[in-house]
């Protein structure tokens, strides 16, 4: 424990500390330890590729969250949890999965949960990224569910896990264009790790057909002669077949196409914002398939709810100058 502590150069701190620190960092998380005397924690802060986050560690048994503690945080947002040391239960969204060292946790703070060490009274350690909502859910292009398990053992976990472990050196606050570059990289490979299934199985040669769709519009979004006919004669099925495929899946060919094309210009526009490159915002709109500015800016405040050069690094609205 002792050699745990020193490597992350925290000190130890007593049962009272150690949840106040909590708790002022984090919001109402209420700790079920061993007797008082014989707790030993820590709390840190730290940074990671422009991310906010901690390392926490301790010898208590059990950490709990209830609904009513996240609607009095007002808490907007997700955490990834990192399991650097020990072993762990985490039950959120009536999922309970199991966490040994190495594995990945994606967690919604805006919801209950139950974090359960299986470690006797030895300490646990975990890191601990927050990831704003609206970011990510407008980076990734849908919403996770909380509560998602991934093993390390994946090329996006190990590259994720090391980026946490790493960030124990990172003292930095300050997000320099490689932060901001490295903060794109995180969500993608979050996206990587926690992306959904996709929904209906209905058969699986209709769940292939629908990926390769996918991947096709992926693929021909940015042209903007590029619709679902064009999807249709590239996947050699007629065009009233794709039209039910994403009936069947509660949108439009036509829909998807500009829902792929929108969440492109959110990233460029997240970029831009972040770097602060200047690009022209008509420039972004051609790039991402839309004949002009106009017709983009519209469908843009539709779906996000302000113009395109509004777009913050964090996907929120910021004031045009």
């Amino acid at each position: 424990m002792d050699q745990n502590a020193d490597y992350l150069g925290t000190s130890q701190l007593h049962f009272e500390e150690w949840r106040e620190s909590l708790r002022s960092i984090c919001g109402r998380y209420y700790p079920d330890c061993v007797e008082p005397d014989a707790f030993t924690g820590w709390v840190r802060p730290l940074n990671a590729c422009g991310f906010e986050g901690l390392t926490i560690g301790c010898n208590a048994h059990k950490i709990e969250r209830s609904d009513r503690d996240a609607r009095l945080d007002g808490a907007d947002h997700y955490f990834a949890l990192f399991q650097v040391a020990g072993q762990s239960e985490m039950i959120q969204n009536d999922q309970a999965v199991r966490l040994a060292v190495g594995d990945i946790v994606l967690v919604d703070a805006a919801r209950s949960l139950r974090y359960c060490a299986d470690n006797g009274s030895e300490a646990w350690n975990t890191v601990v990224l927050d990831l704003p909502r609206r970011s990510l859910v407008s980076h990734l292009g849908f919403d996770p569910s909380g509560c998602i398990c991934s093993r390390r053992g994946t090329s996006a976990g190990r590259l994720l896990y090391d980026l946490a472990r790493g960030a124990y050196g990172d003292e930095g606050s300050a997000v320099s264009s490689a932060g901001s570059y490295m903060q794109l990289a995180v969500y993608d490979l979050v996206g990587a790790l926690f992306a959904p299934s996709d929904p209906l199985p209905a058969s699986r040669h209709t769940d292939k057909l629908f990926a390769r769709i996918r991947g096709l519009i992926q693929d021909g979004f940015a042209d903007p002669d590029f619709g679902p006919f064009e999807v249709a004669a590239e996947a050699g099925i007629s065009l009233r077949y794709v039209q039910k495929l994403f009936t069947e899946r509660g949108c439009t060919c036509s829909e998807f196409i500009y829902s792929r094309r929108l969440d492109h210009a959110a990233r460029l526009l997240r970029r831009r914002a972040l770097l602060q490159t200047g690009q022209p915002l008509s420039e972004i709109a051609y790039a991402c398939g839309f004949r002009d500015y106009a017709h983009f800016a519209r469908k843009f405040r539709q779906r996000f709810g302000h113009p395109p050069g509004g777009h913050g690094p964090g996907g929120i609205e910021v004031q045009e100058s």
